[in-house]
């Protein structure tokens, strides 16, 4: 449930920046594979990896993280 949050909060910031899945998967260092299965809800990002996403997408781990 978690992991499913986290995931639509990091597509709808990415959308909104307007990164396609390629180019945002690039930006971060990460396949695009891991970037779906995060996105999708099926795989939860590291603490690493949520600091690196608020860092590229422009946004505080406040308004990245979910309520």
């Amino acid at each position: 449930m978690e992991a499913e949050k986290w995931g639509r909060r990091i597509r709808a910031y990415r959308k909104l920046k307007g990164y396609t899945q390629e180019s945002f998967a690039k930006e971060l260092g990460v396949s695009v594979s891991i970037l779906g299965e995060i996105e999708r809800g099926n795989r939860m990002p590291d603490e690493r990896l949520i600091i690196r996403i608020a860092e590229v997408l422009g946004v505080g781990l406040d308004e990245l993280t979910p309520q």
